[in-house]
């Protein structure tokens, strides 16, 4: 099956997952799906992830949701450039996310990052997603 917007895809696979209180989410494996999940780790959004060969030789990559007291400790997660609309910034644009609480997932010339780093690092690029 042909997929238009994987990170789209994942953002779904999170949010449905957290709907449901699951503990861990299955989603197919690639590259930019492992690096948005290192930033989602590194802020404390998510408890990590492996990845996993299934039986018909596909590789995915299983996600542990991080919980606080019952509750989802990711409570916004949005897509903000998309494939029919891609949102670029330079660094002196970057958002904060609802005052800085929450953060913005940048796919930048040296990798991708949180909306902090980037700043960190002085570069700007694709806003992937927010979350919150």
């Amino acid at each position: 099956m042909v997929m238009n917007d994987p990170i789209g895809d994942l953002l779904a696979r999170i949010r449905n997952a957290q709907m449901r209180n699951r503990n861990d989410v299955i989603t197919p494996a690639s590259k930019l799906r492992a690096w948005v999940l290192d930033v989602l780790h590194s802020e404390g959004f998510i408890r990590g992830y492996k990845a996993v060969e299934s039986d018909d030789g596909k590789n995915n990559i299983v996600i542990d949701l991080k919980y606080f007291d019952g509750e989802p400790v990711i409570k916004e997660l949005k897509r903000v450039s998309t494939p029919g609309r891609r949102v670029y910034t330079n660094v002196k644009n970057l958002p904060k996310v609802r005052q800085g609480l929450g953060i913005a997932i940048i796919s930048t010339p040296k990798g991708v990052m949180s909306d902090s780093k980037a700043r960190a690092t002085n570069v700007g690029g694709e806003i992937l997603c927010t979350v919150f």
